[in-house]
This record gives structure tokens, C-alpha cells and sequence, in this order.
């Protein structure tokens, strides 16, 4: 349906007026058709043909690629700060939100929809692994990237996160440049 231009698309996409739009349909130098409502619609690639007999330049199609969306979840909130901080300079720009418990992060999951996860696993209100796990069964958020930190962090753990989905486990005290690259790997950004 992105082929199928309003009027007022139509006039964004030239840069001229709703009301120009209207008067080239009704003189006939763009074909147009209407709907059952009355309301003018055009076919982009007949708009871009008429641009072009015309000598109005087409806009270039824009690439905006899509910010990567983080989500970081740990209870302690300088933690959490250090390392939002660190992401938020990065030169990827990456859009970075936080949470400060499981549930809350349950919440940022399914509203966010990060691409990846910064996930302490050992909260007050709810384990690391709990979270992995309802993250990577979702159909919605099982392509989310989980990155794993822990005080405890030990090969059993590690392997037990491994099982319930995570990508990649650091222990803390946090290695940011480290952590910074992986991320960055992550998201196929490096």
C-alpha cells in the first residue's frame, strides 16, 4: 500500500501543495482514481513518471535505518547509569532504556521491543534465567539478543544461562569496552 499516495503524500513527495496535486489529477497529467469516499488516490510510480516528463526532481528514497533499542536491567541504578552512559555515547547511537526490576523489564520487553538485553541475573523479584527464558520463547522478542552480568558468575551458571537463551555472559566487576564491542557484535554492527 506505500505505492498508493493521498493527495497531500502526493504533494509532500513533489513539495508542492495539496491543491497543485489536485489541479495536475483534474487536467489530466496524473492519473489518479477515486475512492468509495471520494478521496483522490495516485499511483507513486504514474506520480514519478509525470515528475519526470516535468523536470521536478525525485526524492532519493531514504534509508533511515532503524536506532537499535537496549534495554538494560539491573537493580543497582549506578550500574545501570555506567553503563547506559558508556551505550549512549557510542557511536552507534543506540536508543537506551533502563529497568530496575524483572517486572518492570517484563513491561520494557514487550513495549520497547529492544533488540537486545542487558540483564543482571540476579534481582531481588525475579532470576536472570526466568527472564532469558519467557524472552527467547516469545515469538515476539526470540530474535532479542541477551547479554548476561553477575557478581556469581561461575562455568555452571554460565552454561545454565547459555541453556535459557543468553548470547553472551560477562561477570562484574563490568568490562565496559569489552561489553561495548560485544554489543556492538550482537547487532551485526561490527
Amino acid at each position: 500500500m506505500e505505492d498508493i499516495l493521498t493527495v497531500a503524500k502526493a504533494g509532500e513527495y513533489c513539495r508542492v501543495s495539496p491543491k497543485t496535486i489536485i489541479n495536475w489529477v483534474e487536467s489530466g497529467h496524473i492519473e489518479a482514481y477515486k475512492t468509495v469516499g471520494g478521496h483522490r488516490r495516485i499511483k507513486k510510480n504514474n506520480l514519478e513518471t509525470f515528475m519526470e516528463k516535468q523536470g521536478i526532481p525525485i526524492p532519493k528514497e531514504e534509508t533511515k535505518e532503524e536506532k537499535k533499542r537496549i534495554l538494560v536491567v539491573d537493580d543497582d541504578p549506578i550500574i545501570v547509569e555506567t553503563i547506559v552512559l558508556a551505550l549512549e555515547e557510542d557511536a552507534f547511537d543506540y536508543e537506551v532504556i533502563s529497568a530496575s526490576d524483572g517486572f518492570e523489564a517484563g513491561l520494557q520487553v514487550e513495549h520497547f521491543k529492544p533488540h537486545l538485553l542487558i540483564l543482571d541475573i540476579m534481582m531481588p523479584d525475579i532470576k536472570g534465567y526466568e527472564v532469558c527464558k519467557r524472552v527467547k520463547s516469545s515469538p515476539s522478542t526470540k530474535d532479542t539478543k541477551i547479554v548476561v552480568l553477575s557478581a556469581y558468575l561461575d562455568e555452571e551458571k554460565f552454561n545454565q544461562m547459555k541453556e535459557n537463551g543468553a548470547d553472551v555472559c560477562f561477570s562484574k566487576p563490568l568490562p565496559l569496552p569489552q561489553l561495548k564491542e560485544e554489543v556492538a557484535r550482537l547487532l551485526d554492527l561490527k
